[in-house]
């Protein structure tokens, strides 16, 4: 499969001295849907703000090939789009189409060509006809919604999410999760919300103090009670139900099997002569 994202040991320490990252290496590759998770403070913000050039460490970053550097940062810009967790960090504009369609203007497109990928990617999010409202109106669901359409009118081919589903209600979070589960993307998601990450994807990486730990299959790793606990996290509920269901099942089979089990008399017969 082709690397769509090449990190080599990226270091990042912010000014009161605190090393963020840690000679963090990954790769990512083509169509896959990956997971970021760790406790606070882990470095998971730290580390997709990198993705697009937003901040800028030590160490080696490709992109589909291209260098994180400032000369490469606009083509790049249109290949990773990021959203935010909170949307009032992104959008700012006095209507969602002007939010939605700045970055289309920005990449030089024709007014109708603006207008055609606004309409498309508000469509994709459920928000269309919702062109000329105040985004400052909106719910927080639906400013999350304008947020990602924002991105997706780019037409990026990796679309990295901070903790997408924080201060969403249940509804919210589930229409979010089926949203994403239609996207034919790469995805790379940071959270701390593991059964959202179990159902949109098969790898995940945990990262504590700047350093990836372990990095594979996401139900493997997330039902690693002492690897989870070791790094401040739990193993998901739906995890726990199917290793209960599990034993109970063989158990009941273990009480099925001892409860109809009845030795042939000869067996018992040669017991007796022994």
């Amino acid at each position: 499969m082709d690397t769509v994202i090449e990190v080599k040991n990226l270091t990042y320490q912010y000014s009161a001295g605190n090393k963020a990252l840690d000679s963090l290496s990954l790769t990512v590759s083509r169509g896959e849907r990956v997971a970021v998770v760790g406790p606070n403070g882990a470095g998971k913000s730290t580390f997709i703000l990198h993705l697009n050039g937003i901040l800028n460490g030590e160490g080696h970053i490709k992109i589909m090939g291209m260098t994180v550097e400032k000369v490469n940062l606009p083509k790049i810009r249109q290949k990773v789009g990021v959203v935010f967790q909170d949307p009032d960090h992104q959008l700012f504009s006095p209507t969602v189409f002007e939010d939605v369609a700045f970055g289309p203007i920005n990449m030089g497109f024709s007014e109708k060509e603006v207008k055609d990928r606004v309409s498309e990617a508000l469509g994709k999010v459920g928000m269309a006809g919702s062109e000329w409202r105040p985004p400052h109106h909106l719910s927080f669901g639906e400013k999350r919604r304008v947020c990602i359409a924002s991105v997706l009118s780019m037409s990026p081919e990796i679309l990295v999410l901070d903790e997408p589903s924080s201060s969403l209600d249940p509804r919210s979070r589930r229409e979010l999760i089926n949203l994403l589960k239609g996207f034919d993307i790469t995805l790379i998601i940071a959270t701390h919300d593991l059964e959202m990450t179990l159902e949109l994807c098969k790898r995940t990486v945990v990262i504590d103090r700047g350093a990836v730990i372990v990095d594979g299959d996401i139900r493997e790793i997330l039902g690693d009670e002492s690897l989870m606990l070791k790094h401040g996290l739990e193993v998901p509920h739906s995890i726990k139900f199917t290793h209960s269901h599990t034993h109970d099942h063989r158990r009941d089979e273990e009480l099925h099997f001892h409860s109809h089990y009845h030795p042939h008399p000869e067996i018992h017969e040669h017991k007796e002569r022994l």
